[in-house]
């Protein structure tokens, strides 16, 4: 019985975990388009425009990373 209630309470964690990743997911896209939006709105300041395209850059990795780790989790 008591491995029965382990069970339950992993598969709720595991939602809650896939949830909250999912979550992470779109935020990182979220600031990773504020971040590209901004930039091709700046005309006259390059240095700035490039720090917000590495931002976005940086924000597309973390979201590959989360992805992955999303998949990952789903699979077990």
């Amino acid at each position: 019985m008591s491995s029965n209630i382990f069970n339950e309470n992993s598969g709720e964690e595991k939602e809650k975990l896939e949830a909250t990743l999912e979550n992470s997911i779109q935020i990182e896209e979220d600031l990773m388009r504020t971040y590209l939006i901004t930039a091709e709105r700046i005309h006259d300041d390059d240095e700035l425009k490039d720090r917000l395209e590495n931002f976005a850059q940086g924000n597309a990795k973390r979201t590959k990373q989360l992805i992955d780790e999303l998949n990952q989790i789903k699979e077990k």
